[in-house]
């Protein structure tokens, strides 16, 4: 973290004198994410973690919660979508991705991607099912918690 100080003092020693500091923070580094995707990955259907009806549409993200991470690693964002079509494949379903409260990112397409670019400290990711009434479909909302180190 960059700072700097500024002092000024008056020349004249009476009563009124007096210093006065200013001190100047530069804001913390932002986090900017990068989309990163790698050729010949695939999504491999994780194993449910809940009890899931096989009938009706269901999000799986196959990432451990409280994982732990290095500054500089990619952060893989492999989910598994049972029984409904993203728009991109033909389907009428959305997904939606949103780290640290942000901005919502969307994904169209069921093939994994990674981020990078993570800034030190612990992260939310949250994904949703988004059906085509554009609400999350019958709360297929998942999210993980990682730390970057």
């Amino acid at each position: 973290m960059l700072a700097s100080l500024a002092v000024i003092s008056c020349g004249v020693r009476d009563d009124n004198w007096h210093t006065t500091a200013t001190t100047y923070v530069a804001p913390p580094p932002r986090q900017i994410l990068t989309v990163v995707y790698k050729p010949g990955t695939t999504n491999v259907p994780p194993e449910p973690t809940v009890p899931v009806n096989i009938t009706e549409p269901h999000l799986e993200f196959a990432l451990e919660n409280r994982k732990l991470f290095h500054i500089g690693e990619d952060v893989p964002i492999a989910f598994f979508v049972r029984n409904a079509k993203l728009k991109g494949d033909g389907g009428e379903f959305r997904l939606r991705y949103i780290v640290d409260d942000e901005e919502m990112k969307w994904i169209d397409k069921a093939e994994p991607f990674w981020l990078s670019g993570w800034t030190p400290g612990k992260h939310t990711i949250r994904l949703e099912l988004i059906g085509p009434d554009g609400w999350p479909y019958r709360n297929n909302v998942v999210t993980r918690e990682i730390e970057v180190k």
